[in-house]
Parts: structure tokens; sequence; C-alpha cells
């Protein structure tokens, strides 16, 4: 067994996409998502989380203990089944048993949690060390379609009717840096009722959030990156100053002369570290 973590995190996660969807809206004929308020685009938490579970599930091989629970075409039930083995279902001391093996061996429920408490195979609820937000556009973005046309038919019956082409489209953005915050709490990792998280499974989360991107190319989304990673480590389980106060000292701003920007060369991103609260380590990851 490793070691949980004892120490907290919060940390600033910088991505662009140029000429892609990073995030498509299936209520929105899956154009990119964005605030109508502001113009800002959005990219959900359940996105980013997606990107690193594919990421681990490829650099492990989904294999314990570093299996994916959520992953595409699984069965969640099924996954649950061989926490079961030798084990009488719906009983309290069973569903306990369960849950610290899917924690054992699946690094999405370490790391995330997860809903495990279906009637088949219960193994409870599992709140996660490692949370996300929505990652947000510094600017406005605007969206856009393209009609896209090929020259091969679906089917007999569209081919009989003639014609050189048949249509369809695209959404894209064509230029936006997003960002999101995350925050790693030790004490949902540690003790009984934690789920492990450990030194390894860290160095495992900033790896992916690093690279992710890179495995995960599509046309649909354009040309993707991330650009910074940035954590503010505490000493303490509890912490040694408030998260939003630490987030706020990462700044992110348009070059002068630079109103649209279309390159992450567009911007200034700005780390202050005067007057850092004592217990603090700011950690440069990418």
């Amino acid at each position: 067994m490793t070691t949980p973590i004892a120490n907290r995190y919060d940390f600033v996660l910088l991505f662009d996409v140029a000429d892609g969807n990073p995030n498509g809206d299936p209520d929105a004929g899956n154009q990119p998502r964005i605030d109508p308020e502001t113009g800002n685009g959005l990219v959900t938490d359940v996105a980013l989380k997606r990107k690193l579970r594919n990421y681990v599930g490829l650099a492990h091989g989904n294999t314990p203990p570093n299996e994916i629970y959520v992953r595409e075409g699984s069965v969640l039930q099924e996954q649950r089944r061989e926490s079961y083995d030798g084990l009488k279902e719906g009983e309290k001391a069973s569903e306990e048993t369960a849950k610290a093996f899917m924690c054992r061996n699946f690094y999405d429920v370490r790391a995330f949690g997860a809903v495990m408490s279906t009637k088949k195979f219960n193994a409870g609820q599992v709140r996660g060390p490692v949370q996300l937000t929505f990652a947000r556009s510094v600017d406005r973005i605007l969206p856009m379609d393209h009609t896209i046309t090929r020259v091969a038919r679906e089917t007999e019956d569209r081919a009989a009717k003639g014609g050189q082409t048949e249509m369809g489209g695209k959404s894209t953005v064509a230029y936006g840096l997003y960002r999101a915050s995350g925050f790693i709490s030790p004490h949902l990792a540690e003790g009984d009722k934690g789920t492990g998280f450990s030194e390894t499974d860290l160095a495992l989360l900033w790896q992916g959030l690093g690279t992710m991107f890179d495995l995960d190319r599509s046309a649909a989304r354009g040309l993707m990156a991330t650009r910074r990673l940035i954590a503010f480590k505490h000493d303490s389980k509890l912490g040694n100053a408030p998260a939003h106060s630490l987030l706020e000292r990462v700044t992110v701003k348009l070059k002068p002369g630079k109103d649209i920007p279309r390159a992450y060369a567009d911007y200034d991103v700005t780390v202050n570290e005067d007057g850092l609260p004592a217990g603090i380590e700011i950690l440069k990851l990418v």
C-alpha cells in the first residue's frame, strides 16, 4: 500500500484551442459551449476528467492499480462485479469491502470519487480528493459554422438521387485560451473513508494534465495544448492560505495592441510571488 498525500494543493490550468471545438454542447447542435451573457467559451469539468481518464488508461493499459472505472463502452455494474468475489451482496460489510477494492484498483475512483451505490454490486459512494472547475476562456469567443462536403454517399438510395456531393457541417473557435482551477484535498485521501490517493497518483495527475491533449487528437478539436500548469503546495493538510487568494496570483492579460487573440503568444501570463504566505510553495509544472 502507498501512503496517501499529506499536502493540500490548489492549481491553475491554462490550455488553448486553435481552429477547433474544445467541448461541443449537444443541446446546441454540438457548437462550442459558451456563456450567453459574456460570450466566454466554456469547457466542462467532465470533459477535462474524460481526457485525464483516457490518458491514464492509455499510459497504464487499463490495469490495476490504474484501471479506469468510467471508460468508453464499459458497463459500470460489471466493472464492480470483481469487487464482490467471495462476498455476500447486500451486507454493509460487503459494501465497505467493495468500496476499498474499487479505490485500490481504479485510478479515477481514487482521484475523482464515484457514485457506486446502485442495487447490484453496491460499492457505496466515494468523494474524491481531486476536483476541477469548468474552464472558461480568458476572452470572448466567436463560434463559427462551416459547411463541408464529401463525394461519397452513405446509402444506395442517396446515390440513386444523383448530385455530386453530400453536405455536412462543423463548428470551430478560431482561437481561445481557457483557464480552469483545481483543488486537491488530502483529508479525502487518508483514513478508512479516504480513497488512498498517493504521491504516485499525484505525479500521474500532473503528467496527465500536462500531456492529455496530445493523446486526444481529432479533426473536430483542432489544435489543443496545455500551456501552463501552476500549483500552490501547502505544507499542511488543512492549508496555509485561502485558495482564491492563491489562484488570483496567476494573471492572464492580452499584450498591448492585441485586440483579437489568435495565439498563446498574444498573452502575458504572470505569477505574483511577492508576499507569498508562509508554508506555500509554487510549483511551475508546465
